[in-house]
């Protein structure tokens, strides 16, 4: 079934589709939807917003945004249907790669980066224990709080063709649940920066379970209020992930 990622109410798409502000609007149009569709706030099979809406939410012209999404049309990332059920739809997170391209390497990836790893691995360790404090210290409105169950639910997914998307999209959650648009949009930055490398690594199914008791730690701390535990459970989270990568990759 495919839905609409309401800009008005879900709160990661909320963050994701901020004002773009200074640069070159159809390039940072172009880097907010693609962040999007990699971030999963818009997943396969799923509609954009309506272009309306978008494009004051974005604060872009609608001529920018259409030129946008033709871009991403060309790129294998979107497609645009007709009629009443119609609007733009994502069909791939993937751009389109020439016949025969072989899976990225991860060690390659991670050299490719160099020092910019590290950066976004600190980085991390900073802004994701914030988001998860702070939103443990908010009074959340129940939706808010359904909002977290289901991406926690939705987070334990094993199938790898979806669960690089379901953990960022639990990550997203809590950032915009910490009520600051600009924590949230770190978030989605550092999240995005890192994508393509925790892709790539393998699956290894102890890691996999520890990394879903870690979220479950975060999500209960911050439904309990917990400040500091949820700060601790994301500091203890980022750190495994930073260890595993380090581990298993050279470079």
């Amino acid at each position: 079934m495919t839905i609409v990622a309401d800009a008005q109410t879900d709160p990661a798409a909320m963050a994701m589709w901020r004002p773009v502000r200074g640069g070159n609007a159809f390039e940072i149009t172009v880097a907010r939807l693609v962040q999007a569709i990699k971030l999963g706030v818009v997943g396969v099979g799923e509609r954009l917003p309506a272009e309306r809406e978008l494009a004051e939410r974005l604060r872009v012209s609608r001529v920018t945004l259409r030129e946008a999404i033709a871009a991403l049309r060309e790129a294998g990332y979107l497609e645009s249907r007709r009629g009443r059920a119609g609007g733009t739809f994502v069909v791939s997170a993937i751009p389109a790669h020439p016949a025969g391209a072989s899976r990225p390497d991860a060690g390659q990836l991670a050299r490719e980066m160099g020092d910019a790893l590290h950066d976004a691995l600190d980085f991390r360790r900073v802004v994701e224990p914030g988001a998860a404090g702070l939103a443990a210290s908010r009074a959340m409105p129940a939706t808010d709080r359904q909002h977290l169950v289901t991406c926690l639910a939705a987070s334990r997914d094993r199938d790898p063709a979806t669960r690089r998307v379901s953990d960022s999209r639990l990550h997203l959650a809590i950032a915009a649940a910490s009520g600051s648009p600009s924590l949230a949009a770190a978030v989605a930055d550092v999240q995005l920066r890192l994508d393509k490398l925790l892709a790539a690594i393998p699956v290894i199914k102890r890691n996999l379970d520890h990394s879903d008791a870690q979220h479950a730690q975060v999500v209960d701390a911050i439904l309990a209020g917990d400040l500091g535990g949820a700060r601790a459970a994301m500091e203890e989270h980022c750190d495994g992930t930073a260890e595993l990568l380090r581990g298993l990759l050279v470079y």
